[in-house]
């Protein structure tokens, strides 16, 4: 998923909004996530309950705030859309797969090579130091991403302002495409975000998630409070014998943390120490989005798949942020995270050792 942030501000933090003591920071946060999630609904944009407290985060956070999301929560966070997107997945998938699944590992194979090599070849110009590089352009598993490259002697603060950053870019750039796809003839149905549900079906899908969360940390997967959750939930909803059953209020609830977590992780020191990486990781991300893009084409030739649903499938990263603007959009979803989870898991499984293998001869 995505790099956590430090426990610790750094004395630099403490400037601008970092003087004022946390709950009047998040007085602040809140009433400012809220007016950008409203901008943002009004002019019809997707996910507006994730990408409008993402700004207001991330102005807090590069004025000096303090704040994060508690642990326990973004817990919460993942294994509750871990869920929702699991009550998604539907059995005709697996036979959409079966037809196409050289293809589909095509796409995700060429997404990480070119990642690594966006990484490699920052590394051999020495625009970072050490092969910081190679680990902060991993697309995906950014927390193992993060210990490894700790574990080389690369700085893991340049490593997570790329990991934040290529999320920020993909996120920003999947809403605006969902929100341009958008046609006249859709209509948008106002959200009841209090109406009824099934009492034993939300406990049994909470209770789910929650079992799935825990072993998750439990076996150390990486991403695997999202992940396992995931993984069970769609074998339970494919066999019918889980219903999932979320409530709208407590998913929006859900979609304003994960824009928190998000945004909050541009600090001023981070950005800062990362000023002289800025251009050429912009132009790292910005390359890897297009050769995406690129790949989206080719589903569209040669699969049929519709181009919205093509461009989320292939975009590099987030796997939570995209899932809350695929659920936000008028695509096929099953499919979309089908393949962000195979781009998940076979960079969880590959990437820490062909990161290692670049690292040693870069």
């Amino acid at each position: 998923m995505r790099p956590e942030h430090p426990a610790i501000p750094s004395p630099q933090e403490n400037a601008g909004i970092g003087r004022l003591p946390s709950g009047l920071q998040w007085c602040v946060l809140v009433p400012l996530s809220l007016v950008f999630a409203a901008i943002l609904e009004t002019i019809g944009m997707p996910a507006a309950l994730l990408m409008g407290p993402m700004i207001a985060a991330a102005l807090v956070g590069v004025n000096g705030g303090t704040v994060r999301l508690p642990r326990q929560f973004y817990f919460c966070v993942q294994f509750i859309l871990a869920m929702m997107i699991a009550g998604s997945m539907k059995p005709g998938l697996l036979v959409a797969f079966s037809g196409n699944w050289p293809l589909f590992l095509a796409v995700v194979l060429s997404v990480i090579g070119v990642s690594t090599l966006c990484g490699w070849t920052m590394t051999r110009m020495r625009i970072l130091p050490g092969t910081t590089a190679i680990w902060g352009s991993s697309a995906g598993a950014a927390s193992t991403m993060l210990l490894m490259a700790d574990a080389y002697g690369a700085d893991a603060r340049l490593v997570a302002f790329m990991q934040y950053l290529r999320v920020v870019f993909v996120a920003s750039a999947a809403t605006l495409v969902a929100h341009m796809w958008v046609t006249g003839a859709e209509v948008q149905t106002a959200t009841d975000w209090f109406a009824p549900i099934a009492g034993l079906p939300f406990l049994a899908t909470l209770a789910v998630g929650l079992a799935g969360g825990f072993l998750g940390k439990f076996l150390r997967v990486p991403a695997g409070t999202f992940l396992v959750p995931f993984a069970i939930g769609s074998v339970l909803n494919i066999t019918g014998t889980l219903t999932t059953e979320l409530p709208q209020w407590l998913l929006a609830l859900c979609s304003i943390m994960l824009g928190w977590n998000i945004g909050l992780g541009f600090t001023r020191p981070i950005l800062t120490h990362a000023r002289r990486a800025l251009l050429p990781t912009v132009i790292s991300i910005l390359v890897l989005m297009t050769f995406s893009g690129l790949l989206a084409a080719l589903l569209i030739v040669a699969a049929g798949i519709d181009p919205l649903t093509a461009y989320l499938a292939t975009s590099p990263g987030g796997l939570d942020s995209i899932a809350v603007i695929a659920t936000s959009s008028n695509v096929d979803v099953s499919f979309v995270m089908a393949l962000q989870t195979v781009r998940v898991l076979i960079i969880t499984l590959l990437g820490p050792t062909l990161a290692r293998f670049i690292a040693d001869r870069a």
